[in-house]
């Protein structure tokens, strides 16, 4: 009941045809396009310009990063001793409780 029904691969029956024959092609070579004469000229201004807006907006955007990750990690420390306190408790009551018997 539990065994797995493995699929068999039907064989072939009857004629096959052949394979098709492939036949090659002439391979005739053509002119390569003129390469363009005008040339665009190379800036030199960076690739991202920084604004004092821009500056402001990312160093905003990084603080409210560093506080929210800040947050999340304060959060989960908080709930591991929380957690521990609570094991201690516990084990304290037990204990107790095993001591009076």
């Amino acid at each position: 009941m539990f065994r797995p029904k493995v699929p068999t691969m039907p064989q072939p029956t009857g004629l096959t045809t052949p394979p098709a024959v492939v036949e090659p092609t002439a391979v005739t070579p053509h002119a390569p396009a003129p390469a363009s004469t005008a040339a665009t000229p190379a800036r030199n201004r960076p690739a991202v310009q920084l604004t004092p807006g821009t500056v402001l907006a990312l160093v905003g955007g990084g603080t409210a990063v560093v506080l929210v990750v800040g947050a999340v990690l304060v959060s989960m420390l908080l709930a591991v001793a929380l957690t521990a306190a609570s094991v201690a408790v516990c084990a304290l009551t037990v204990r107790s409780v095993i001591a009076r018997r």
